[in-house]
């Protein structure tokens, strides 16, 4: 993309090139461009979306046939749509139909009055009194996390493979009592597979839209049907526990069950906070380590502020602990730029429920909106530099005003609901891997695959090594 601020959006004209093809007056590609451009698409949408946006400007119609498209990538645009306007945009798009075939009428997928009824459930079990319960949580799976680098040959691992793991016992833990892999290695490998199998028929249904519908008994149906069984087993698993031990809890399991929901709506929310929960923050935090992996000089910052906030006495460091996170500014610093660099949620979509306007630009209703913090990351006008990883850019005085352009949870009311809870996590993890050891590459930076969240092609593989210059192993 191009580092230059992208130009603003212009009204239409009549000489406008694709007025024959969109009612939305702005300039945008023709149906041929389109045509063209889905190979690459197909391929990866990330650059096509960088090209369009560069091109074209702030709002751009696509030529689609039936109700018009348009991307929105300017701050005012972007929060006209997801807060100042919000309750005149819904979520009855592909991005969020093709969703539910995984994760029925979840959090992430149902709108008005059944998403309002369901938030209300379960927002205490991730209010802030709970989050020393994540953080220890977090510890523990950074433990496995290290476990896993210390057994592997030449201690290199695949940290997108094991942070998947690692972040799915967080979820059981904290969010439903439940060891998620308490049958070992293979079994949690299996949940996480089904996950992606079915994230991956997800993401096929929302980018080639002449895929087959749902009930025709295609090889990518069946591959689907397979992954809902194993996600359908885990959540009669922990439901069932629950119940056999007839006791309730505070925890997101405790309160569904006692809010008088039928046993879909509670599947529905459980398989919605197994996959939002723990691949989101995966893919973050690998996509993190790696950048740090990249930035020595980022690291010894790091391992600066750990030795300082983690003294043990002894000329070691301990455990990180939940009263510690106020003094790691800058591991904090850091999460925050990984995700703006590599925000998993890349793509966010709204359906607009009547006429609106965005940017100066006339919005018909029915008119599908799409925004990506992926493009909004990369402004220049919000971001000096915005491909660097400058980890600065959190910790200086203005760093607070930097949030409004900062989307990588969404924002307004839809706010991701568990923004707290990823943020706290992937601190934590981050810092009890680091304060003893040191990141570096084991290959080339994988390409980007713009899949339901961001992952690595490939997977991604570092190496960890004890530190030659702070404190050692406590």
């Amino acid at each position: 993309m191009s580092r230059d601020a992208p130009p603003v959006a212009g009204a239409g004209s009549a000489a406008r090139r694709n007025a024959r093809f969109t009612p939305v007056e702005a300039d945008g590609p023709l149906p041929w461009d389109m045509v063209r451009a889905v190979p690459a698409i197909m391929r990866n949408a990330l650059p096509f979306l960088e090209r369009t946006a560069a091109r074209y400007g702030d709002v751009v119609p696509f030529p689609v046939n039936g109700r018009p498209a348009v991307l929105v990538n300017g701050p005012a645009g972007v929060r006209r749509v997801l807060q100042d306007n919000h309750r005149g945009y819904g979520k009855a798009t592909i991005q969020y139909t093709s969703l539910a075939l995984v994760t029925g009428a979840g959090l992430l997928t149902s709108d008005g009055e059944v998403w309002r009824a369901h938030r209300r459930v379960v927002q205490p079990a991730f209010h802030r009194d709970t989050l020393s319960h994540v953080a220890a949580e977090s510890v523990r799976a950074a433990r496995f996390v290290r476990s896993e680098w210390d057994a592997a040959p030449g201690r290199v691992v695949d940290v997108d493979d094991v942070l998947m793991r690692a972040t799915l016992h967080v979820v059981g833990r904290t969010l439903f009592g439940a060891d998620l892999v308490d049958g070992g290695a293979a079994e949690g490998r299996r949940l996480v597979a089904a996950v992606h199998e079915a994230l991956a028929v997800v993401m096929r249904r929302a980018t080639q839209p002449w895929t087959a519908p749902p009930g025709v008994p295609t090889p990518t149906a069946r591959r689907l049907a397979r992954s809902r069984v194993t996600l359908d087993e885990a959540c009669r698993a922990m439901v069932g526990a629950r119940r056999a031990a007839g006791s309730g809890g505070a925890d997101v399991l405790g309160l569904l069950l006692a809010s008088g929901m039928t046993d879909t709506e509670v599947r529905d929310e459980l398989v919605t906070l197994v996959i939002a929960g723990h691949e989101t923050v995966a893919a973050s935090l690998t996509w993190t380590l790696r950048l740090l992996a990249e930035k020595p000089a980022v690291v010894a910052r790091v391992h600066a502020e750990l030795d300082t906030a983690l003294s043990s006495g002894d000329g070691g460091t301990r455990e990180v602990r939940w009263e510690d996170l106020a003094a790691l500014p800058v591991t904090r610093a850091v999460v925050d730029e990984g995700l703006r660099l590599y925000p998993p949620a890349w793509v966010i979509t709204r359906r607009a429920l009547a006429d609106d306007v965005v940017d100066g630009v006339a919005i018909p209703e029915g008119t599908l909106v799409i925004t990506s913090p992926w493009l909004h990351h990369r402004r220049a006008d919000l971001w000096p530099d915005p491909l660097r990883f400058d980890v600065d850019r959190w910790l200086g005085p203005d760093a607070g005003s930097r949030r409004e352009g900062y989307i990588p949870f969404g924002a307004g009311p839809r706010l991701c609901i568990g923004r707290d809870f990823a943020v706290v996590e992937s601190v934590m993890v981050l810092a009890e891997l680091l304060r003893d050891r040191t990141v570096a590459p084991a290959g080339p930076r994988p390409g980007v695959v713009p899949s339901v969240t961001l992952r690595p092609r490939g997977g991604m593989h570092l190496t960890a090594r004890p530190r030659r210059d702070g404190p050692a192993t406590s």
